[in-house]
């Protein structure tokens, strides 16, 4: 098969898969119908559970015996969880967490 042909499949076929997960909440979900129980529950769990995900992921090779001791990792946790008790944004929480990590690993606690 040609690579210009395969491209070509290979974007219609990624822009075929994007555009049924876009509809799909619609089919299920359609308007003038009440949102079942579970869907709201897991909008009011799910945040939380992938803030809590994203945080063992990321502080799992943290190690504290050796400079700078976990300090980026803290103060970054420090930032998420007081920005979204303040904000109650994930988004906003997850954003400014990561980029205040990275400036700290890169510009503060050099290694």
């Amino acid at each position: 098969m040609n690579g210009a042909i395969r491209a070509l499949l290979v974007i219609a076929f990624v822009a075929l898969v994007t555009f049924f997960t876009r509809l799909l909440p619609f089919v299920l979900f359609p308007e003038g119908k009440e949102t079942p129980p579970y869907v709201k529950y897991l909008g009011k769990v799910l945040p939380f559970a992938i803030i809590a995900m994203l945080m063992v992921y990321c502080l799992k090779g943290t190690s504290l015996l050796e400079w700078p001791y976990g300090l980026p990792e803290l103060i970054a946790v420090a930032a998420v969880v007081v920005l979204h008790l303040w904000k109650k944004n994930t988004l906003l929480s997850i954003g400014v967490g990561t980029v205040l990590y990275m400036l700290l690993v890169q510009f503060v606690f050099i290694t």
